[in-house]
């Protein structure tokens, strides 16, 4: 759609008025008061390799001294314990299993199908009303938002999010005085890792890990986890870049960094697992000024807490949508969090459909499907020399009787470990008769979650694919409006949840529609929504 200096009917009056109505939020901190905040992503990693959580198997100096400055959080926690629905959770701050994003994996940017063998196209999800990235709301404000580089949301993310998504991203690219978020993502400690970086240079002995308890203690097991600890000092050193960077820039002492991992571990039982293997994750968090620096933080957090908490840092209050709860800054929650939910779906082109719920001593886990074993054949971690190992094993009769417990055909329906005792859950108490009113209480606990936030993995995923998209296809969003008075355009879209973005000729990012353009200048926009295809885009010249 092309304009030329139009003149639209003041007909849109009222819908002019309902856009701007939801710009900005009343409650704000000052720009000079708003913190730079910055994420140090590892993949695929447990705490258990931490050495803030009592590791010394091998040294992460970078790690360790942003933990000496920061917060150690002992019960942080992914919704989802595999990378695409658990990063839906984070940039949005709602449960996978809520937006529609429990399966993995929805979208992929590079792929017309992704699982033809069960007939499940590439597909985002058409989340609730309201849903948005959370950058959007940080970009309102004036902050300048990079990831670099992995977004992989399980939808397609609009060009609302980022003011830069891509391997040059940086907080160094922003406009001066900008107050800025910028992402960070280490793939080297990745699960294919161990088999792709298998062959290179070990930076511990394999003689000197320590083999969990789940997994048969052999040659084959003890070099793989070498090969994690070696790939964790290899993420460690990027680490460290980007921490002397921050330095270098004098903008360490005063930023809010985080580092955490998007899920659980890279192995066997521990990603796409719901046991704590697969859904605990390291997190530190060193505040503005290293306030707190050395504490150790006992609370329940989930994924879906990150996002609400950022605004809050910013000054912004989180909206009613959001399922996290703020854990600091001016919007903090003090609500004690007494219970984490973790889901598990689809994985590749495998379903088992699985529910827990975690206190800080219990966890119960609900099967849905029991004549399927917990190690499902994942063509992609089949790879793995560990993975091929116990497949061998357990098809030969030779798997010790403790790592059999995954490959279990049928699994049990309920499984309730005391965390306390069995922090590894390998003792399921469900059928004890002393914990009969912690099982029946936390059968309840999960029922009601699972109602209350409207768990779409009650519906098979073809037809929650029939449900979004009667047509096969993404619903497009309607054209722009545009109204011109005086020297000022304002932009209008339809869906009130839509966000409008534009830019001028040869601008590489798109800004986010707040306030009226000025009739003097050429630009281009367009409504953006997560799930459906951006509008017809709106071309405005000034010749």
């Amino acid at each position: 759609m092309i304009f030329n200096r139009s003149f639209l009917s003041c007909g849109c009056l009222i819908l002019l008025t309902l856009a701007i109505g939801c710009g900005h939020n009343d409650i704000k901190v000052k720009k000079a008061e708003k913190p730079n905040i910055i994420w140090l992503v590892a993949e695929d990693q447990s705490p258990e390799f931490f050495p803030m959580y009592g590791d010394s198997t091998i040294p992460l100096p970078n790690i360790e001294s942003l933990s000496h400055d920061g917060v150690v959080f002992n019960n942080a926690f992914s919704p989802v314990p595999v990378c695409a629905p658990a990063r839906s959770a984070i940039i949005t701050g709602m449960y996978p299993t809520s937006l529609g994003t429990h399966n993995m994996r929805t979208y992929n940017a590079y792929a017309k199908e992704n699982q033809p063998e069960i007939g499940i196209p590439s597909y985002s999800p058409l989340v609730p009303d309201g849903v948005k990235m959370f950058t959007e709301y940080l970009r309102k404000e004036g902050y300048y938002c990079t990831n670099n580089a992995k977004e992989d949301y399980n939808f397609r993310a609009p060009d609302s999010g980022w003011d830069e998504s891509n391997s040059g991203a940086h907080w160094r690219n922003r406009p001066e005085d900008t107050p800025f978020f910028s992402v960070f993502n280490f793939n080297v400690c990745h699960e294919s890792g161990i088999w792709k970086q298998g062959e290179k240079e070990l930076f511990v002995s394999p003689d000197s890990v320590t083999v969990p308890p789940y997994f048969p203690d052999n040659a084959v097991i003890r070099h793989d986890l070498a090969v994690n600890y070696s790939n964790l000092k290899r993420m460690d050193e990027q680490v460290g870049e980007i921490i002397d960077r921050l330095k270098e820039d004098g903008l360490y002492e005063n930023s809010i960094i985080f580092f955490y991992g998007d899920h659980g571990g890279p192995f066997p039982r521990h990603k796409r697992a719901l046991y704590d293997t697969g859904t605990k994750i390291p997190l530190v968090i060193k505040m503005q000024g290293n306030s707190d620096k050395g504490d150790y933080d006992n609370r329940l957090i989930s994924f879906i807490d990150f996002a609400p908490t950022l605004l809050s840092w910013a000054g912004i209050e989180p909206p009613a949508v959001m399922q996290g709860k703020a854990q600091f800054g001016v919007f903090s929650d003090s609500t004690v969090r007494k219970y984490v939910f973790s889901s598990s779906d689809r994985f590749d082109g495998m379903y088992d459909k699985l529910r827990s719920v975690r206190t800080k001593r219990y966890k119960y886990i609900r099967n849905f499907n029991t004549a399927i074993s917990n190690a499902l054949p994942v063509k992609y971690r089949e790879q793995m020399p560990m993975m091929q190992n116990m497949m061998s094993l357990q098809a030969t009769g030779k798997l010790d009787s403790i790592p059999s417990l995954w490959f279990r055909t049928p699994k049990p329906a309920e499984e309730l470990y005391d965390l306390e005792s069995d922090p590894y859950e390998l003792e399921n108490l469900s059928e004890k008769v002393q914990l009969n009113d912690t099982l029946i209480h936390l059968r309840k606990v999960l029922t009601n979650w699972m109602d209350e936030t409207n768990d779409l993995g009650r519906y098979p995923e073809k037809e929650l694919l029939s449900m979004w998209f009667p047509k096969g296809e993404a619903p497009r969003l309607e054209p722009l409006q545009m109204l011109e008075k005086g020297k000022n355009i304002h932009l209008i879209s339809n869906k009130s949840d839509a966000t409008i973005v534009w830019k001028e000729p040869g601008a590489t990012s798109w800004k986010i529609f707040i306030e009226p353009l000025s009739s003097n200048i050429s630009f281009v926009a367009k409504a953006v929504r997560i799930g459906y295809s951006d509008s017809e885009e709106f071309i405005y010249n000034t010749d």
